[in-house]
């Protein structure tokens, strides 16, 4: 999904169209991919370099996936598709985290296709997260690499 605020900047439009016009394209690629074989789709919806953006911005990213759900959570459900956000879900508003949680549970018994969502998540992010479960295990004198999730 990256490339969406380009995209509506280059045709003279809010990025804020192209960032919409991009869950469209989401919506079309989720209902297509697994009548063409493909079972696992990851989207990247929201990096944590992401917050840097102008604050109107970052408001309209943060929305997206509100309208996303509440349009089409109940046929993501019914059509076989497992959701799942990937990510960091601190600094997150509470409404959006329930939002996330709620399509996790309602889509999990789904096997049909797989949608992740990376939402808040970042190379940077992912590797300092991982040191600190690392060093808390470690404090913890748990270091079996299998409990380090």
């Amino acid at each position: 999904m990256d490339g969406n605020g380009r995209w509506a900047q280059k045709r003279g439009l809010p990025r804020t169209l192209g960032h919409r016009a991009g869950v469209e394209a989401l919506r079309r690629t989720v209902a297509a991919a697994p009548d063409l074989g493909v079972r696992w789709l990851t989207v990247y919806g929201f990096s944590t370099e992401n917050w840097s953006r102008p604050a109107a911005e970052v408001r309209e990213l943060m929305a997206l996936p509100k309208r996303y759900f509440d349009s089409d959570l109940k046929r993501l459900e019914r059509e076989g598709v497992r959701v799942r956000a990937v990510g960091r879900r601190e600094g997150l508003a509470p409404d959006l985290v329930a939002l996330l949680n709620e399509a996790e549970q309602r889509t999990a018994h789904n096997d049909r296709f797989f949608l992740q969502i990376a939402f808040n998540y970042g190379g940077q992010a992912d590797i300092a997260d991982a040191a600190r479960r690392l060093a808390e295990a470690a404090a913890a004198g748990r270091l079996d690499p299998a409990t380090i999730t």
